[in-house]
């Protein structure tokens, strides 16, 4: 009896606990070790897990084992965690479930791949990071996780935050390009848009910066592979956004599926513990990826499940994702002496903090409100913003003979293209709760922008798929049925301009969606040159998540625009820059390649022993055969309908102390007819180093506008935080030396200057 009343003892402190929720952090702190202090060890081990959904949670347990098992462990508090539940009821559903029925009353925390919006969609991450316009970023990610929250969510496994360099890799869609500089704001803005200034905040969810780490250099560009990188590029080139994540305050971490040098990123203790943890201070939770954990055994990294749990807590990785390894194996591993319960207590502590920020113990049902679901999701302020968004994404490629902005002389329009009446395809992979088929296609944006008196005449020409499918696992490309050649042959020849939309469905790209081939899929080269015969007046509107190889098509047409998959207003944004309402000013977050065979292929490589300058007469340096070395377009790279000059690069000194500053000014006029918006980049390159630097790296960029004839004197000021770099072993040093600064309009063309750090 004197048990009982103690247990009954402990629900009402708890209860009175959650009741009245602290607000500062050493209320926090004090909040959370005291109910660390009542848990037993079943109790937090229970916290270390995550389960996806094994039922609609609107309706009754189903008689599946899975599903009883998964009732069982959330009513015994043995759950921490769940994702794919969505939406007020069925969050809500779930929440009882465990705060009603467990000893503690702890609640979830509900998670979800809220990536580039939940209903309203956004570019996907690569054609947003192409705006270099990270405000636009934090927005995004703002109205994501409102609608979100609003949806019962208090957690996205978002952003990714992976460098990416191997258009071959899927992934490369869903982070913000190639270089760390770039990646690193967009990491950011993303964080502090899905966070806000406040976790507590229903209009907020917590981030989660991923795949921790180097998941995007896998070999070969094939998805979960292998990872063979030097401790120079793993702190020079794939760390730095994940530390801008964490100084922007970021909830949680998600490791990755890879080995590096051969040990699982999910069992790394540098990674995990010696340097998210300890070096950079970070106080939130750590999660692994889909079963990441058990992936162990797969990779010949650990023996069985009770091995994986072992090494996964070990190195820092503090919840279990669809593992169960945790689950059925924490508890006796630490009563068995081979796991230190200080290492349970940590992971729980962190994951408690998370929730005690998000409000959770003050209403585990705060985020459950059916008026906001209502209200918040879908608005038309949401939408114009996507709409706002996607035209600052798009490219300007090529433009020759300014056959754009399409001039208002033009009285018949063809629109051609498997893509070009799809209104699933821009809505992107990752695309949470949208609606498929919910955008704006091609066609409609085009119907609704132009004049009462213009023709439009559209044919898809043909397939992507065969029979028209989207792609799953393996490409099922429709390579012969030309039945629709002929049509779209007739409707280019008897109009004005031709506006071709090709690239690539919305689910080509994605996980698990790595290619050997980067060409154009199926037969849409073929119709392009079939089309070309007839009116060579092509605006090509690419539709993509990565970048293509494409050189005749380039070669070719006059026009061409890079418009990625936009998300819900795809069609308006279009139409917006084929017909002058806005000028585009994307600039590329990564390098468009020739070939395969030169992937991976990126800005700031670094020299070699034989660079060209060396070595012009023969073939004995560093080249190929059958290609250039430089890439189709260029990362920055980007096109308008206006044109701009740089002049006059100037420096504050010639010599700088190695904690000095350095100031750069350029000006920068608009030598063309109508406003724009110019990306202004700023390069460095250290001459001589102990390792040896890029020829290039970012490390500034501003964009401005500029009225016609307009002139801007544009600043940057260079820091050690921009001249230095990291030793392979982390350590960060700024050298002295010979250094050039660069600046202009892309990686490519740019004024040269130097400077000394003493």
């Amino acid at each position: 009896m004197k048990q009982r009343v103690l247990f009954f003892l402990l629900i009402l402190i708890c209860a009175a606990a959650c009741k009245s929720q602290p607000k500062d952090e050493s209320e926090e702190s004090e909040f959370v070790e005291s109910l660390l202090k009542e848990m037993t060890l079943e109790e937090k081990v229970g916290q270390l897990n995550q389960f996806t959904s094994r039922w609609e949670m609107t309706g009754p347990t189903p008689d599946s084992e899975n599903a009883q098992r998964l009732s069982e462990l959330l009513k015994s508090g043995m759950v921490g965690s769940m994702l794919n539940v969505v939406g007020a009821e069925a969050t809500r559903n779930a929440q009882k479930i465990v705060v009603e029925n467990s000893r503690l009353g702890i609640p979830l925390i509900f998670g979800y791949d809220v990536i580039h919006g939940q209903k309203t969609i956004f570019p996907i991450p690569l054609a947003e990071a192409a705006s270099w316009d990270p405000e636009l970023a934090r927005l995004s990610a703002s109205i994501a996780a409102k609608e979100a929250a609003a949806n019962g969510l208090h957690w996205t496994f978002a952003p990714m935050v992976d460098v990416g360099r191997d258009a071959r890799w899927g992934r490369v869609m869903e982070g913000a390009g190639e270089d760390s500089y770039l990646g690193a704001k967009f990491a950011e803005a993303r964080v502090k848009g899905f966070q806000g200034d406040s976790l507590n905040s229903v209009l907020t969810v917590a981030a989660c910066a991923k795949h921790f780490a180097a998941y995007a250099f896998s070999e070969s560009g094939r998805d979960y592979n292998a990872v063979d990188i030097g401790g120079e590029s793993l702190h020079n080139v794939v760390l730095p956004p994940f530390k801008a994540a964490v100084d922007a305050g970021v909830a949680t971490f998600m490791n990755s599926f890879n080995t590096i040098d051969g040990l699982p990123s999910t069992a790394n203790p540098y990674l995990q513990r010696e340097l998210l943890k300890g070096k950079w201070g970070f106080d939130g939770f750590v999660v692994s990826d889909w079963n990441s954990v058990g992936e162990m055994i797969a990779h010949g990294a650990a023996a069985n499940l009770k091995e994986c749990a072992e090494k996964a807590i070990t190195a820092g990785c503090d919840m279990d994702m669809e593992g169960y390894a945790y689950v059925d194996y924490l508890t006796e591993l630490v009563n068995n002496g081979e796991v230190d319960v200080k290492l349970i207590n940590d992971a729980v502590l962190r994951i408690l903090r998370v929730k005690y920020r998000l409000g959770l113990f003050e209403d585990p049902y705060k985020y459950c409100s059916e008026e906001r679901e209502k209200n918040n999701i879908y608005t038309k302020e949401h939408l114009e913003a996507s709409r706002r968004i996607a035209r600052e994404s798009i490219v300007l490629l090529k433009n020759e003979k300014k056959l754009l902005p399409i001039s208002n002389k033009v009285k018949s329009i063809a629109v051609i293209g498997p893509l070009a009446d799809d209104k699933d395809t821009p809505l992107g992979n990752w695309r949470a709760r949208a609606e498929n088929n919910s955008a704006v296609s091609l066609l409609e944006g085009i119907k609704k922008a132009v004049a009462g008196d213009v023709e439009v005449n559209y044919t898809k020409g043909c397939d992507l798929a065969i029979g028209g499918r989207k792609f799953s696992t393996y490409l099922k490309v429709n390579e012969n049925d030309r039945s629709g050649f002929s049509e779209a042959v007739r409707f280019a020849a008897q109009s004005d301009v031709v506006v071709m939309a090709i690239g690539e469905d919305a689910f080509m790209s994605g996980e698990g969606r790595s290619v050997t081939d980067l060409k154009l899929k199926g037969l849409q080269q073929e119709l392009f040159d079939q089309v070309y015969k007839v009116n060579k007046n092509i605006i090509i509107v690419l539709m993509n998540g990565r970048p293509l190889v494409m050189p005749e098509m380039v070669e070719k047409a006059p026009a061409m625009i890079e418009a990625w998959h936009l998300g819900s207003q795809a069609g308006n944004a279009i139409a917006d820059i084929l017909f002058g309402k806005y000028n585009p000013s994307g600039k590329l977050p990564i390098s468009f390649p020739r070939n395969v065979g030169q992937v991976p292929i990126y800005y700031n490589h670094k020299n070699t022993g034989r660079p060209l300058a060396k070595y012009p007469e023969d073939n004995l340096w560093s080249n190929y055969m059958d290609s250039p070395n430089s890439p189709q377009f260029p990362f920055g790279y980007g096109l308008s309908f206006t044109s701009f000059e740089y002049a006059d690069l100037m420096m504050d000194s010639r010599e700088i102390a190695q904690d000095g500053k350095l100031k750069v000014k350029v000006v920068v006029t608009n030598t063309g007819a109508v406003k724009g918006k110019e990306v202004v980049q700023l390069y460095i390159r250290d001459e001589v180093a102990t390792y040896a630097r890029p020829v290039k790296e970012l490390k500034g960029f501003q964009k401005i506008e500029l009225e016609p004839g307009e002139s801007k004197v544009v600043e940057f000021e260079l820091t050690k935080k921009e001249l230095g770099y990291f030793f392979p072993d982390g350590t960060y040093v700024v050298e002295p030396g010979n250094f050039k600064v660069f600046v202009g309009g892309n990686s490519v063309d740019v004024l040269e200057g130097d400077f000394s750090i003493v």
